[in-house]
């Protein structure tokens, strides 16, 4: 807001053919234009509900897209560790390679599950040699409790660094298999145990490697190398992906996974000046056409079965035989799902209460599902599943305008043959910008993912229904889901 000059309430610098009317008349027009101002001002965003989109799927919505190549407890990477014990608190000034310990001890174990007690009473620092069994780039996080306030050198270099009320330093160094080095932690208290953990950083495809070393989506990190938060975008998981934060890494299947909600987060957080929640109801192995059935479905009859409507069980029955229900029905996953999203809802204020009084609205759906239909007759029947799940979830949430974006399946990429293929067209097929429904165009949008497919050698695992568990793949599904969505919102669809 531009600042109003002084001159304009200084009866002084005003010509003295100008009456008093006149320059009340100029007071009320500038009070005016002030009041225009504030109320067009970027501020008045903090009084905007909060906007929430709903993710929803199975196992790759809830996200195993891997982030680190995963850390262990140390132990027979270690050779030969030796405890030296020198007098009084630690000195930086004091060079204590030439200085004689008070006492030396062989340690016989280091690292491990069970901590290695040392004696106490002076300065502690292990030395010894590391041996990695695959050539790669490490990261180490020695220490446990007050342990981790140490310095740790490895090949001469500093690779961790650990000061009282600071943040710890990491600093990645590669290392040649089977080739020894000498490594030593310095302790900075008396409580060293001895514990604490290694990690691979390059192995491909997962998220660390993908950023750090190959300089893909640099928005994830800050200049430091760490994972940043985005403070205006809130994840929250039900029922599965359980955690309850800023966005950050770590919001799929557990603390090393990611899903698409990180790419999608990103993008729609930088597009919207309220605040965003990311609610993600999602569960493993699920089908659309059983677990994931929405209120209302109908039975239907296939190659002399009867097979369930919502509410029936068990899936499937002989025709003209009356049906034995397990402990299942058709619909659960969606009652369990929406629900424990509707609960988080209903008690918004108590869930979110950095956001208390503000309130919300449903901004939009998302959906990635589709390996468990990959069979006969769900994948014949997927299009009119995906078509009745978009309209009941836009009426269960009270959001019949609310943009709904898609993602295929892309098991092998363009390879994928058979049932899954049936899937993903039935996925392209209900997208708004296709002839089949006019009532979905510019509501409803699919975006395809088979381009973002990666081979399990560029990956962390050989896991084709988990996408080899390829933190890429997770993170460009997010994205093209983010660009989607904002595509519709950008056509005037936005609630």
């Amino acid at each position: 807001m531009g600042s109003v000059p002084t001159c304009l309430y200084s009866q002084r610098l005003l010509p003295k053919a100008i009456s008093m009317t006149r320059i009340l008349r100029y007071f009320v027009l500038t009070l005016l234009f002030l009041s225009l101002t504030l109320m067009s001002s970027p501020a008045s965003a903090a009084d905007k509900p909060v906007k929430v989109y709903i993710l929803a799927g199975q196992s790759n919505m809830v996200g195993i897209g891997q982030v680190t190549g995963g850390g262990s407890r140390w132990g027979s990477e270690f050779i030969d560790p030796v405890l030296s014990v020198y007098a009084g608190k630690y000195d930086s000034d004091i060079d204590y390679e030439k200085v004689d310990p008070t006492k030396t001890l062989k340690l016989e174990s280091f690292g491990g599950v069970k901590p290695t007690p040392y004696p106490g009473g002076g300065t502690q620092i292990v030395r010894g040699s590391i041996q990695i069994k695959t050539t790669g780039v490490y990261e180490f996080r020695p220490g446990y409790g007050g342990s981790t306030q140490n310095f740790m050198e490895v090949d001469g270099k500093e690779v961790y660094r650990g000061e009282p009320g600071r943040n710890a330093v990491h600093t990645q160094v590669k290392l040649t298999a089977e080739t020894k080095v000498p490594f030593k932690i310095t302790y900075l208290t008396d409580q060293a145990n001895g514990l604490g953990w290694i990690a691979r950083s390059d192995i491909p495809g997962t998220l660390a490697t993908v950023v750090k070393q190959d300089g893909k989506f640099p928005y994830l990190i800050d200049k430091q190398g760490n994972w940043v938060e985005r403070k205006d975008v809130w994840y929250k998981g039900v029922v599965t992906a359980g955690a309850n934060k800023w966005l950050s890494v770590g919001c799929g299947a557990g603390s090393n996974n990611i899903g698409p909600e990180l790419g999608f987060g990103h993008m729609v957080g930088e597009h919207h000046d309220e605040p965003v929640l990311i609610l993600k109801a999602s569960q493993g192995n699920r089908s659309l056409g059983w677990d994931f059935l929405p209120p209302g479905s109908e039975q239907f009859e296939d190659n002399g079965f009867v097979h369930a409507g919502y509410k029936d069980s068990p899936a499937r029955w002989e025709k003209g035989s009356k049906p034995k229900p397990i402990n299942w029905y058709a619909g659960k996953q969606y009652d369990d799902c929406f629900g424990a999203a509707h609960e988080v809802l209903k008690n918004f204020d108590k869930e979110f209460p950095h956001w208390t009084g503000r309130g919300y609205e449903i901004a939009g759906f998302v959906w990635w599902q589709g390996h468990k239909d990959g069979g006969e007759p769900h994948a014949s029947r997927y299009e009119q599943n995906l078509v009745h799940l978009i309209k009941t979830l836009r009426k269960d949430f009270d959001a019949p305008k609310a943009p709904f974006v898609i993602a295929t399946i892309g098991f092998d990429g363009w390879k994928m043959t058979g049932p899954h293929k049936t899937v993903a067209e039935a996925q392209l097929a209900v997208s708004g910008d296709k002839a089949g429904y006019p009532e979905f165009r510019g509501n409803v949008l699919t975006v395809e993912t088979r381009d973002f497919w990666r081979e399990p050698e560029v990956s962390p695992r050989n896991q084709g229904f988990h996408y080899n568990q390829n933190a890429e793949t997770y993170m460009l599904v997010g994205e093209a889901l983010g660009k989607g969505m904002l595509e519709l919102l950008k056509a005037g669809n936005q609630p």
